[in-house]
């Protein structure tokens, strides 16, 4: 039960983010996708880090600058020109490929070996999205592309460094995701004022959406992700990627009329029970890590009684 508590609580990351193409389009100034980055990383950033009441300390001001770089620096800036130069379906199954590059990455560097049944579940997760994301008219551009992947890398590398590097004793995730936040807020705040100029007016409905942005979409979710990832494997917590753009669509049906063809409601479905079969594999994983450490540990544990008592089994 406490596995599936975390496992919930986790996905309302990525369902949060699913909101983030309405509220842009709904609420804040069009065209201002950097500008939009800054206000919902650096602010959040700063408010966590006041909440905790606590600072990086020798190694983990350039760890959290990797961090919040890999999250949140270069990740926003590469997702949104992958958007722009690409229509929103394609850059969305890019972004829902972004598993199996952690996939790939926990292994080499965590010693996570993902089972048959993980990876076929990243795969037909991403193919469900594709299926309700992709049009006939889509166009491919090489500089989307590259960013779209590139994006994904970035995430999924700062996924599994975040889990490999763990936390500071003492340290909670809301310090560790306030760091990273306001590291990676001013990390853009340079691009944005190079490509975009000045900050634009506000009006009732930015400061609304930006409000929203900020406190839920940004700082609540960048949290529960960051505490998912130090409590899962760095797999099972990004397998719940794909519930982003699923979010989405259900949204755009709901509140914008967009109406879903048969194909995307089996998409939908393809993809949500790939998710639900990939956090089942994953839970069947370390259950079996667990028993052989377990049971390692009890070796260990024998052969240190046996030692003490002067005698050896052979």
């Amino acid at each position: 039960m406490k596995r599936i508590a975390t496992v919930a609580l986790t996905a309302l990351a990525p369902v949060s983010w699913g909101s983030t193409y309405f509220v842009a389009s709904e609420l804040l100034p069009p065209d201002r996708p950097l500008f939009t980055g800054v206000m919902r990383a650096l602010p959040a950033g700063l408010l966590l880090t006041a909440l905790a009441r606590t600072l990086p300390k020798g190694e983990w001001w350039w760890k959290s600058a990797v961090l919040g770089t890999l999250n949140i620096g270069a990740f926003f800036p590469l997702l949104f020109l992958s958007a722009y130069r690409l229509p929103g379906g394609v850059a969305a199954v890019l972004g829902s490929a972004g598993p199996l590059f952690v996939v790939g990455l926990a292994a080499l560097l965590l010693g996570e070996r993902a089972s048959l049944r993980t990876i076929l579940a990243a795969v037909v997760a991403a193919l469900g999205v594709s299926m309700v994301v992709l049009t006939a008219e889509a166009e491919l551009d090489l500089i989307g592309i590259i960013a779209g992947v590139v994006s994904s890398v970035s995430m999924g590398a700062g996924t599994v460094m975040t889990k490999r590097w763990g936390r500071p004793e003492g340290v909670g995730p809301l310090a560790m995701t306030g760091w990273q936040l306001t590291a990676g807020g001013l990390v853009i705040i340079p691009v944005a004022a190079l490509v975009e100029g000045a900050p634009p007016a506000l009006d009732g409905n930015a400061l609304l959406g930006y409000g929203y942005m900020m406190l839920i979409n940004t700082g609540a979710a960048y949290w529960l992700w960051f505490r998912g990832i130090g409590r899962l494997s760095a797999t099972s917590v990004t397998l719940l990627g794909p519930l982003s753009p699923l979010t989405a669509a259900v949204i755009g049906w709901a509140a914008l009329g967009q109406a879903l063809t048969p194909v995307q409601l089996a998409g939908m479905a393809i993809a949500f029970g790939a998710t639900v079969a990939g956090q089942l594999a994953a839970a069947r994983s370390a259950r079996t890590s667990e028993e052989s450490f377990s049971s390692a540990e009890k070796i260990d544990r024998n052969i240190s009684m046996d030692l003490s008592n002067g005698q050896v089994r052979r």
